[in-house]
């Protein structure tokens, strides 16, 4: 499998650190020295469809390719368009791709949705089923953010998009690897919007976890004790060292989640793909969107060794190793 072109997207508006202590009413430099976050990107027009489109659109310029030629479409959001149908059917109609063009479906691993597609559609490449897929990851965390109750963690969030367009051949995914670990599923979570609640019986328990919540203790206790092995793990399934990683892209989870993962996994700090400050936490869109900013400045030419990794609500740890 090979990674044939990428594409990003972001809404047009932006709300900075500054714009966020003052709605707040708090003091200069508080929401940054809390969240690490100078700016992020905030979906105001347009909906969570349009974003993953308008960066399809983008991945498919990349790899000199028209909608026509995929046949496979995946919508890899940590929250998709709505429950029920699925979001990739709306980004096949985005397109422009009549009823019965492709094949769609969406897979959801939270902020590890991009690393499980990637090892899926893998598989379904290899299989010759499909020929050239598509994988989208569009978030707009913006619109169930707990702003009265934890905004240190509303802060770290940020909206965008991201897409890569996959075929056979050329590049080779060397490892992929994941691991759960429910004990902490609750450190990380919206707790309504499933069949945990009936809303009909159980209105105020469903609205009072209708917005998103973290534990960040527990969530850093588990990665500590935890992800430091899982890396190493990742790196003996791939049959490489680290010396070996042209580049580490991480889900960028927040500015001082990245610095202690550096230092966890001992990684060299240059070259590891650092943009959370200026973007937020885009969730399933991080990794990709991180992908995209490091293919188009360079970082990743033809026959480049990447380390995608990361964690998610679960609490889960993802991580590919692939030759680009």
């Amino acid at each position: 499998m090979r990674i044939i072109g990428t594409g990003s997207a972001l809404p047009e508006t932006v709300l900075t650190a500054e714009e966020i202590d003052a709605r707040l009413g708090r003091a200069a430099g508080w929401t940054l020295a809390a969240s690490g976050v100078a700016r992020r990107h905030v979906m105001t027009r347009g909906t969570q469809v349009d974003l993953a489109v308008q960066a399809a659109r983008a991945a498919l310029a990349d790899a000199g390719l028209d909608a026509g030629a995929l046949d496979l479409v995946v919508s890899a959001c940590g929250i998709g368009y709505q429950t029920l149908p699925s979001t990739a059917p709306l980004i096949q109609r985005g397109l422009g791709l009549a009823d019965g063009a492709v094949a769609t479906f969406d897979l959801n691993s939270t902020c590890l949705s991009f690393l499980s597609a990637l090892e899926v559609v893998d598989g379904l490449l290899h299989s010759g089923r499909y020929a050239r897929a598509l994988i989208v990851s569009a978030e707009v965390a913006s619109r169930a953010l707990p702003w009265a109750t934890q905004p240190e963690v509303a802060a770290l969030f940020g909206d965008g998009a991201a897409a890569a367009v996959l075929g056979r051949g050329g590049g080779k995914l060397r490892a992929a690897r994941f691991r759960s670990y429910p004990s902490g599923y609750g450190a990380c979570e919206i707790g309504a919007g499933g069949t945990r609640f009936d809303f009909a019986q159980e209105r105020a328990a469903f609205e009072a976890h209708a917005l998103f919540a973290m534990d960040g203790r527990a969530l850093f206790r588990l990665t500590a004790q935890h992800f430091g092995g899982f890396v190493e793990e990742v790196l003996a399934e791939a049959g490489v060292d680290r010396a070996e990683i042209d580049l580490v892209v991480p889900h960028q989870a927040s500015p001082g989640a990245l610095q202690h993962m550096i230092r966890l996994c001992g990684f060299d700090a240059a070259r590891v793909v650092d943009i959370a400050g200026q973007v937020g936490n885009q969730i399933a869109a991080s990794i990709p969107f991180a992908l995209d900013h490091a293919r188009r400045a360079g970082q990743l030419p033809a026959g480049a060794r990447v380390m995608m990794l990361g964690t998610s609500a679960g609490v889960s740890f993802g991580g590919v190793v692939m030759d680009v």
